[in-house]
């Protein structure tokens, strides 16, 4: 294997908000602005993809002998050292990037995010210019396999078959959600709990990549012996992790009857 599993969390870019808008505000008021007008404009408070600022990016690595899962960065790091290691990451290892809904969230985010800081991944670009092996098999492309979406490849692309990954998760028998929710990042990131939201998004990455392993299973990319072996290879890495949110998690994910 040679797999990037990613998860990204974001908050509004107040910073935008008050160019665009031409706002002298406090952050609370500058983002409840942003998405009144979200919701004038489209009826929903989701903000436009470029206007989410990422906080963290929490991968998974499972390569070779290698297996762990972390979050990019140090807690103070900046957004741009924050995109600069994923996508520097790409650069050097070309692995396969795995995502739940990366395709129509975190990896047009992290476009218009790396415009905005001058973040270069040739790699990442790449459609068979200089790789011919990328003109059948890259990132971009939506049907293509170096970038799974494992929402998209399980919704058979159909938006109306989509599904949240913590529901898939629960149904399968992971943990799903561990008592956090998305819609809590900007109160959690205002109060400085820059740590509880690297730790949820890191719970998110595991459970991208258990559904993942499932469906190398069904599609015969790992015998069932080698799907359990894959497992019990992240149960061990959880157990030896020292981490309290990793712990609780295999916790979870033990007490779930098979």
């Amino acid at each position: 294997m040679n797999v990037l599993v990613f998860d990204i969390e974001t908050v509004p870019d107040v910073a935008a908000g008050r160019r665009l808008y031409g706002l002298d505000l406090g952050d609370e008021d500058v983002a409840r602005v942003m998405i009144h007008k979200r919701r004038e404009e489209s009826g929903q408070e989701f903000l436009r993809h470029y206007l989410h600022k990422v906080v963290a990016i929490s991968v998974l690595l499972r390569r070779n002998d290698e297996c762990r899962v972390w979050s990019l960065g140090d807690p103070t790091a900046t957004e741009a050292e924050i995109l600069g290691r994923f996508f520097e990451g790409l650069e050097r290892f070309s692995p396969t990037l795995v995502s739940w809904n990366g395709g129509g969230f975190d990896l047009p985010v992290l476009h218009y995010r790396a415009l905005l800081h001058k973040i270069p991944c040739s790699r990442y670009w790449e459609t068979g210019e200089e790789d011919s092996a990328f003109r059948w098999n890259n990132y971009l492309s939506r049907y293509h396999a170096r970038h799974t979406d494992v929402m998209d490849v399980l919704a058979g692309y159909q938006a109306r078959a989509t599904a949240p990954l913590d529901e898939i998760s629960t149904f399968l028998g992971f943990p799903g959600k561990q008592g956090h929710d998305g819609a809590e990042v900007w109160g959690r990131y205002r109060r400085g709990e820059i740590d509880a939201i690297r730790d949820y998004c890191e719970t998110d990455v595991l459970n991208t990549y258990l559904v993942f392993l499932r469906l190398e299973l069904m599609r015969g990319h790992l015998t069932p012996e080698a799907h359990g072996k894959e497992e019990e290879r992240l149960k061990a890495v959880l157990t030896a992790s020292g981490k309290t949110h990793l712990s609780e998690f295999l916790r979870a994910w033990e007490a779930t009857p098979a």
